[in-house]
C-alpha cells in the first residue's frame, strides 16, 4: 500500500468513527448529505451509522464494480422469482397426520381432517381452540403442537 493510500485509509477510519459521537440529527444530516434523500423514518441509529459510512467509503475508495453489481441484481431477480421472504412460509397439514402433544401429565392426539381436526372425539376447525380447551389460556395452536416457532418457521406434517 502506498503512503497516500495509508493517509486516505486513515482518514477515512477517523471519519467514520467520528459517526459514533455525532446527535440523531447530525447523523440524519450527514444521511441527506450523502444519499440526497432523507434516511426512513423508523430506522434505528445503527443502520443510520452504517449507510453513512457506507457512502464515506464508497466516496474514498468506489464504490461496487459494474460486475459485483450485475450479479447482485442477478441475485435479487432471483429471489424475486423462487421466494418470497416477506412471508412466513404456510403450514400444510395432510388429512390423517396426527399431532400429538403432552400437557401436564396427560397426552392429547389430534387427527388432521379434511375440514379441520379432530380431538376427542368432537370436530374443531382450529388447532388453536384446541390448544385454548386443552390449557385454559390462549395458545398459537400450531406453536402448541410444534409445528411453528416464535417466528413461524411453518412446516409439512404426514401420516
Amino acid at each position: 500500500m502506498s503512503r497516500a493510500s495509508d493517509q486516505t485509509s486513515n482518514a477515512v477510519a477517523t471519519e467514520v468513527a467520528a459517526l459514533a459521537s455525532l446527535s440523531h440529527r447530525e447523523l440524519r444530516l450527514a444521511w441527506r448529505q450523502y444519499y440526497k434523500a432523507y434516511p426512513p423514518k423508523f430506522v434505528n441509529r445503527t443502520v443510520i451509522e452504517l449507510g453513512v459510512a457506507w457512502k464515506i467509503q464508497e466516496r474514498a475508495f468506489g464504490g461496487l464494480g459494474t460486475a459485483t453489481k450485475r450479479q447482485l441484481d442477478a441475485l435479487a431477480d432471483e429471489l424475486e422469482i423462487k421466494s418470497d421472504i416477506t412471508r412466513p412460509k404456510q403450514l400444510e397439514l395432510r388429512p390423517g397426520a396426527r399431532l400429538v402433544r403432552d400437557w401436564r401429565g396427560e397426552t392429547h392426539e389430534v387427527v388432521v381432517t379434511e375440514d379441520g381436526f379432530l380431538w376427542r372425539g368432537q370436530s374443531w376447525r382450529s388447532l388453536s381452540l384446541i390448544a385454548k380447551e386443552i390449557t385454559g389460556t390462549h395458545w398459537s395452536g400450531p406453536r402448541f403442537f410444534g409445528l411453528a416457532s416464535e417466528r413461524n418457521t411453518g412446516g409439512v406434517m404426514d401420516e
